[in-house]
């Protein structure tokens, strides 16, 4: 029988993935938009591996993915809980495959060994620390949302390998999906025990789209949509069965 694992930790924003270069910093010229042909053929050979990887290894399945019929081609946002170190690159590109995504990183996954010089060309956006270097960031969301791309967000910043809980986070990112005037899906990864194997079952549930309600100022409409993507990530939470690794608060 397994030993269980627990983790013990002081606030929600505790870090227990350390990258190489934790504190890595962007350059200010950093380059967001890489060669074209180059790029998408990594994303392929991306898609083939993450398939069984996410099948076999993480023993996924979705739920509700055909909500994203409903914009078509139209770009938007997925907000995910951030469960998976690796899986977390994949789950969203194959939840909403054939369509492209591109997703919001720490710079710290940049240092990662083999992957973080990759990560560009799958669709990482680092996130700067500058002010020039977050003008480039937006135009190079703006410019993947304008080609109707898909966007990943995982706001909880942090991962939690297996966490079965929703880490509340705060309304900042959801500026750009108010700004844009684009739509939102909630990406809710859940996990349940199998009859055999140590390892969970991978459910995950997808929710939206959901749009920012324009009768409200943009700050008011970032915090109303987050409320909504949270509330239903929340929900879908409680679909989790099995606590494969668990996370519990310091003692005082």
């Amino acid at each position: 029988m397994r030993k269980e694992r627990v983790r013990y930790y002081k606030d929600f924003t505790d870090d227990f993935e350390v990258a190489r270069e934790q504190d890595l910093k962007l350059p200010e010229d950093y380059l967001y938009i890489r060669n074209r042909f180059l790029s998408e053929f990594i994303y392929a050979l991306a898609i083939i591996f993450g398939y069984p990887f996410c099948k076999l290894f993480l023993h996924t399945r979705y739920k509700n993915r055909k909500a994203f019929k409903a914009i078509k081609d139209e770009g938007g946002f997925i907000y995910g809980n951030h469960t998976q170190p690796v899986g977390d690159v994949f789950l969203p590109a194959l939840a909403c495959f054939p369509r492209r995504i591109y997703t919001v990183v720490s710079p710290a996954n940049l240092s990662l060994p083999v992957i973080g010089k990759i990560l560009p060309f799958l669709g990482a956006l680092p996130l700067p620390d500058t002010l020039k270097g977050m003008k480039s960031f937006t135009q190079a969301l703006e410019q993947r949302i304008s080609e109707n791309k898909i966007v990943t967000i995982y706001p909880e910043a942090h991962v939690w390998e297996y966490c079965t809980q929703v880490r509340p986070f705060s309304d900042a990112s959801f500026k750009y999906p108010v700004k844009l005037n684009k739509p939102v899906y909630a990406m809710t990864v859940t996990y349940q025990k199998r009859r055999f194997g140590k390892k969970p079952r991978t459910t995950v549930y997808i929710d939206g789209p959901f749009y920012a309600d324009k009768t409200l100022s943009p700050r008011q409409q970032a915090a109303d949509l987050h409320q909504r993507v949270y509330n239903r990530m929340l929900s879908r939470s409680r679909h989790s069965s099995y606590d494969y690794i668990k996370y519990e608060p310091m003692s005082d």
